[in-house]
């Protein structure tokens, strides 16, 4: 039986792809996830992202707390908290309001650390940016 413990429901995970399975395509969920197998493709959550040690994200991922245990090759947008642990690695660019990294940990990109703007409005940016950005590229196609 579940026990509700007051905290937010947000990070709560109940998404799970566990070890060895493969996945294309997008995600979105309103709930957390937690990643123990292979994604390719864009990842958009409401709630915590886990990448287990396991995990491998290949695209660009949006959310609203993250802890990575495992790899990303893509840009990462958290509006709250992104926990780099000892075994993470990141190869893209971050935007994150609150960053911690333990030693061992290792991303190549740039970081960008944002004020305290409501998640809303980071994420909104971060939309208008990756729409301006496609418009550009179908008008040099």
């Amino acid at each position: 039986m579940a026990k509700y413990n007051g905290t937010d429901s947000n990070n709560a995970i109940v998404n799970f792809i566990t070890a060895g399975t493969e996945i294309t395509g997008d995600i979105n969920s309103n709930e957390g996830i937690r990643i123990e197998g292979s994604l390719t493709g864009n990842i958009t959550t409401k709630g915590k992202l886990v990448i287990g040690e396991t995990g491998k994200v290949k695209g660009e991922i949006t959310c609203k707390n993250a802890e990575v245990f495992g790899f990303i090759e893509g840009k990462i947008s958290v509006s709250e908290l992104l926990s780099l642990r000892k075994t993470a690695r990141i190869n893209g660019d971050i935007m994150t309001n609150k960053l911690a990294i333990e030693p061992g940990s290792k991303f190549t990109g740039n970081c960008n650390m944002t004020d305290d703007r409501s998640s809303k409005t980071f994420q909104q940016e971060e939309k208008n940016k990756s729409k301006a950005a496609a418009t550009e590229d179908k008008k040099t196609a």
